[in-house]
């Protein structure tokens, strides 16, 4: 290596994965913001990952250019790990004085070293097989990652045969992958270059009893296998999550149906024309919270180091929200200080931040009792799990017309359904029971209940 070469090492930074806080080991990347060649400053976002509690965008603490990216989008990368690699301003000078008048330097093999008569030699390519030590500029494959120049070298697969379908045709892992997948299958007139991810089909050959399955084709059942989707960190985070609650609370659950007749029509009797009021989700908020304060039992947790059932002095309401990423359930926090204007206002924040992909971590972790909302589903009912650490769990049923009996006379009025799961570690079903029946006569009657708060 040419001294000149050195110094330009030297002046590269990598950027490694911080610690990104709540106890989280790995993010997985979502997509990079720069590519390589790219000129950033400090604090330039480079790239949005995905935690186990929600997405982040990360700024880039050194200043140059752009020299490599340690990861594709769909990578999961360990905190500590390197994430990308900065040369600061110095090394990207020199590096654009070396590049002058050569012209264009193929990524993922770094600038072409001079020789003493002043010519530049070739770029050698390494590792490929089938490929020459010298190629012509025009036939060198764009491929920056090493891990799939190497995927491709123990797989036999000819990169000069592919065509990427990363940005600008730069050759990814998954074009290796089916390459390998497809050359498993039976002998065909298809040659790899030809064929794309949308175009491989798995074996048609079934597995027998002891023998393994052919690629694509699942052991036990002899079925094609449609899809893998690996789990991304925030599916692997619900799964703990839940997991953890079937395997440590005692769940009870008890339900009731409801006239909410008289709720439809207060939120009907809310809207202006120049004010949309509160939607019927605040109201019932409202309620909710009003619940948990009457009946603190079912807004805490247990302690169980200690042997303690505690119950907090205030209420972080969540509320679940499916989203693009899964569902996710953003708590409101001190929702017991709030008006119902005031909740009304969270919850549109929340459900616009979920949606977006920008929840916080603490809107995450935060809440002490979750009100579920899956009748917006068109659903009736739900045995839910609750969001441990947690130890209840509110659902709402869709409101339909529904016959009822009023007064002796069956009447068309808005029935739904609420269900309540609770911990039966911090109460008995008298006291779930009591909180269940608070709500739906607030829903009931919601004009009487309001002058009661």
């Amino acid at each position: 290596m040419s001294e000149r070469s050195e110094r330009i090492i030297k002046h590269s930074n990598t950027f490694l994965l911080p610690d990104l806080g709540e106890g989280l080991t790995e993010a997985e990347i979502v997509r990079w913001l720069v590519k390589v060649g790219d000129v950033v400053a400090v604090d330039t976002p480079i790239a949005e990952v995905e935690t186990a509690k929600s997405i982040v965008e990360l700024p880039s603490p050194y200043a140059g250019v752009i020299e490599e990216l340690h990861g594709e989008p769909g990578t999961t990368v360990p905190v500590g790990s390197p994430l990308l690699t900065v040369a600061d301003p110095a090394g990207a000078a020199y590096r654009a004085e070396e590049r002058a008048g050569s012209g264009n330097v193929l990524v993922g093999y770094g600038t072409v070293e001079s020789t003493g008569s002043g010519r530049r030699r070739k770029p050698r390519v390494s590792g490929v097989s089938g490929v020459s030590e010298n190629v012509s500029v025009a036939r060198v494959p764009l491929v920056i990652s090493p891990l799939v120049r190497r995927l491709a070298r123990d797989g036999g697969v000819d990169l000069h045969e592919l065509t990427g379908s990363g940005p600008d045709g730069l050759i990814v892992r998954r074009d290796v992958e089916h390459a390998i997948a497809f050359r498993a299958q039976p002998a065909s007139e298809v040659r790899p270059s030809e064929v794309r991810p949308s175009a491989i089909q798995p074996s048609a050959v079934p597995a027998t009893a002891g023998q393994p399955a052919v690629a694509g084709v699942e052991a036990r059942t002899g079925l094609h296998e449609l899809r893998r989707t690996p789990m991304s960190g925030f599916r692997k985070a619900v799964v703990a999550t839940l997991t953890r609650s079937r395997a440590e609370i005692p769940e009870a659950t008890t339900w009731v149906d409801v006239d909410a007749t008289a709720l439809v029509e207060l939120r009907a009797s809310l809207r202006t024309a120049t004010d949309p009021g509160p939607g019927l989700l605040a109201l019932m908020a409202r309620f909710v919270v009003a619940g948990l304060l009457k009946y603190p039992e079912l807004n805490g947790y247990v302690d169980t180091g200690r042997e303690e059932l505690v119950q907090y002095d205030g209420v972080n309401l969540g509320l679940a929200a499916q989203t693009g990423r899964g569902l996710v359930a953003p708590a409101i926090g001190n929702a017991h200080t709030l008006t119902t204007r005031g909740l009304d206002a969270e919850i549109r924040r929340l459900t616009a931040s979920a949606r977006d992909g920008r929840l916080t971590q603490q809107e995450l972790t935060f809440g002490t009792f979750t009100l579920n909302n899956y009748g917006s589903f068109g659903v009736d009912g739900s045995a839910a799990i609750i969001n441990h650490p947690q130890v209840a769990i509110l659902g709402v049923g869709r409101i339909i017309d529904r016959p009822w009996v009023v007064d002796g006379e069956i009447a068309v009025r808005k029935l739904t359904q609420l269900s309540l799961v609770f911990d039966h570690r911090v109460c008995d079903g008298g006291t779930a029971a009591a909180f269940l029946r608070f709500v739906a006569d607030a829903f009931e009657n919601p004009a009487t209940a309001f002058a009661d708060l």
